[in-house]
């Protein structure tokens, strides 16, 4: 053996040495070596079905393995969750983890609803969003995307759906129109009638209520601050503030305003105070995806005719096309101008004159309107040439367009789109189906349809129609219960909702196994929310046991 040989073996042997002799890093450092799909944590901000397992259903469909905490866990209607026993699931669960994407909200308060209930004090709160930093110091490799709410003023006592403070019931209104006063002297001041309203308002809403309100609020918004915070020292990977029911002028739209002004030193590349929250999981998810693919992807976004981007949705407080761009980039895609050169072309379906309406309005018959053809021509047009359409339908809040949906049907195009929403809010449908559009391209056929399956009963199918034929058969049934909390008339809810489900299916949709057996529950007791499986029937297999014959 020459000298240089054995010099390089003795040192190869002596490194080797070295190496053994080292300590082994404590089982809570060291990470599993990675065997099989990417493990990406979720806790979403409560328990709704959309905000929890049709999110993570999106994700799971590319093969990644995505946790959520136990249901208990999350924060529902009733139970406004556990953020203690939530922190303890997120550490344990964080071992061999490439990315979580987390709810500040579930984290803080429990839950969404616990944002606007709970009665932590502002140390408690403090030395929970601290917690993120030593999450990050204790698990660097597992990338951090936080979403979080700016607290929501609902117009009325109605609107809040019960899940503001029993007081909000009484004085909605007027709690709603005193921010609106406030935000407005802020930003040009007020007449001298106003002024005198302002005063009112003040002597009419109970000074105690009022303060419990404002001092909620005054705990969020410097948990957001010590946020926004915790983003400038890289704890987060992208941080995300939503606000949903809001308007131009409201205590959501000042606050926001406050928060964009602080966090402004960071860039959109890092953070956002933007429109919507009940669909930031699925954009924060998206974002964690593309992330982990080293994936842009390219958005070419088209309007129906006449006001189109210009429009101001219901429960916004800016034009649509604001918050779709902010949508794009929270999810790390980027606007495009020409569908060419698009990974996911975004189709707007609002009307004409700007004007945002409810889907169980008496207008939403299925009837074409203004609008409703140049449409639809408009997705026939780009699904023709190839190009991967979505459709983010608007032109109502909380349900599909039956009209458009009519037009998709009769010209054989429900399953020619990649993505649809129509549910809830106009920024929720919008930013949902910008991230399960993005996401799709890598998905097989059997799971793009999938999705639009779960979208179509229920946006088109429940929210837009049998829940309102529902919602009016109500006083005819026995028993207990009502359209907000159904209690004792909730058994003969599911049945006839199910039974007008599977005769809507039958009537709309083509013949497909997955859709042969239908069910719904509503997990919040109320009518809003439904929970809607399909699946394939199944034959029961019976088994008889084999009989000697006898001699």
């Amino acid at each position: 053996m020459s000298f240089f040989k054995h010099k390089i073996t003795v040192l190869v042997a002596a490194l080797c040495v070295t190496l053994c002799a080292l300590p082994l890093a404590s089982a809570r450092h060291k990470q599993p070596v990675h065997v099989g799909p990417q493990k990406i944590l979720f806790i979403p901000h409560d328990n709704r079905p959309i905000s929890d397992k049709q999110t993570a259903e999106v994700v799971k469909k590319l093969g990644y393995d995505v946790v959520v905490p136990p249901d208990d866990m999350l924060g529902s209607r009733d139970n406004l969750g556990q953020p203690e026993q939530l922190w303890q699931w997120l550490e344990q669960n964080a071992p061999g983890a490439s990315a979580a994407v987390v709810s500040s909200d579930s984290m803080l308060y429990g839950s969404l609803v616990g944002s606007r209930k709970h009665t932590y004090t502002a140390e408690e709160i403090q030395a929970r969003a601290a917690k993120f930093k030593d999450f990050h110091k204790e698990f660097p490799q597992v990338k951090l995307y936080g979403f979080g709410s700016i607290m929501r003023t609902p117009r009325t006592g109605e609107a809040s759906g019960h899940e503001e403070p029993t007081y909000y019931r009484n004085y909605g209104s007027d709690i709603f129109r005193y921010t609106v006063l406030r935000d407005k002297q802020e930003m040009e001041g007020l007449t001298r009638r106003e002024k005198k309203e302002y005063a009112f308002l003040e002597r009419l809403i109970p000074q105690k209520s009022l303060q419990d309100w404002l001092g909620r609020r005054n705990k969020n918004f410097a948990a957001s601050e010590q946020l926004i915070d915790l983003t400038r020292d890289k704890v987060f990977n992208y941080f995300v503030l939503g606000r949903d029911d809001n308007a131009p002028y409201s205590q959501t739209h000042m606050e926001s305003r406050h928060l964009a002004e602080y966090g402004k030193d960071l860039g959109r590349s890092q953070f956002q105070a933007m429109a919507g929250i009940d669909e930031m999981g699925m954009l924060m998810l998206t974002r964690a995806v593309n992330d982990m693919r080293s994936e842009i992807p390219f958005v070419y976004t088209r309007y129906n005719w006449g006001r189109g981007e210009f429009t101001v949705p219901s429960y916004s407080d800016e034009k649509i096309s604001a918050s779709i761009n902010d949508a794009i980039l929270a999810t790390g895609g980027m606007a495009v101008q020409k569908p060419e050169k698009a990974d996911i072309v975004l189709l707007v379906n609002t009307n004409p004159d700007g004007k945002t309406g409810e889907a169980n309005e008496w207008s939403n018959d299925g009837k074409p309107r203004e609008g409703t053809t140049y449409f639809a021509d408009i997705v026939s047009d780009y699904v023709a040439k190839g190009y991967p359409v979505a459709i983010a339908d608007i032109a109502y809040a909380n349900g599909s367009d039956n009209a458009l949906m009519e037009e998709l049907k009769n010209r054989g195009l429900l399953f020619k789109i990649k993505a649809y929403a129509g549910w809830n809010t106009a920024t929720n449908s919008t930013g949902f189906v910008l991230g399960e559009g993005m996401l799709v391209k890598h998905m097989k056929d059997d799971d793009i349809d999938d999705l639009l399956i779960t979208r179509y009963l229920d946006d088109w199918a429940y929210q837009a129609n049998v829940r309102n034929t529902m919602a009016r058969q109500l006083s005819w049934l026995r028993g207990d219960g009502f359209y907000g909390s159904l209690d004792g008339k909730r058994d003969a809810v599911q049945y006839r909702s199910q039974r007008m489900l599977t005769r809507f299916v039958e009537d709309n949709l083509p013949p497909m196994r997955t859709l042969e057996e239908i069910s719904i529950n509503f997990p919040w007791n109320r009518m809003f929310e439904s929970d809607i499986t399909h699946t394939q029937h199944v034959e029961p297999d019976f088994h008889f046991p084999s009989m000697a014959l006898k001699q």
